[in-house]
């Protein structure tokens, strides 16, 4: 019965806990951005403001496509660190084939030279 209480009580206790903080939310910490065109509305009843960010302009045109475009740059880019076992490389041409190198060339041949075709009779 006991572990059955606590089971009920903490989901409820943490709903509430993360409603109220949604509900007491403070609009002036919400970030500066260009926002959706409100004007002054104002609600007829208190005259408290509709929008969180009254007056702003709408976000339009070459300055909000760039701010966009910009959004992911930082955390999608590879900055990867210089590999120190990396220092002798020249060029790096690809996938499947070695990259060139300072000092000795290595080159690997294919384990096959040559190949006997074998001929199809069905009997």
């Amino acid at each position: 019965m006991k572990a059955s209480f606590h089971i009920i009580i903490i989901p409820f206790t943490l709903t509430g806990m993360l409603m109220a903080g949604v509900a007491f939310g403070n609009p002036v910490m919400l970030p500066q951005h260009p926002g959706y065109p409100m004007g002054k509305a104002t609600d007829p009843v208190n005259g408290q403001s509709l929008a969180n960010d009254p007056g702003r302009a709408n976000a339009v045109g070459e300055k909000a496509l760039n701010g966009a475009a910009a959004f992911d740059d930082r955390h999608v880019s590879q900055q990867l660190p210089k590999d120190e076992q990396n220092q002798r490389l020249l060029e790096k041409p690809g996938a499947g084939i070695l990259p060139k190198v300072q000092g000795p060339q290595i080159v690997i041949d294919p384990p096959v030279k040559e190949g006997t075709k074998v001929q199809a009779s069905p009997q």
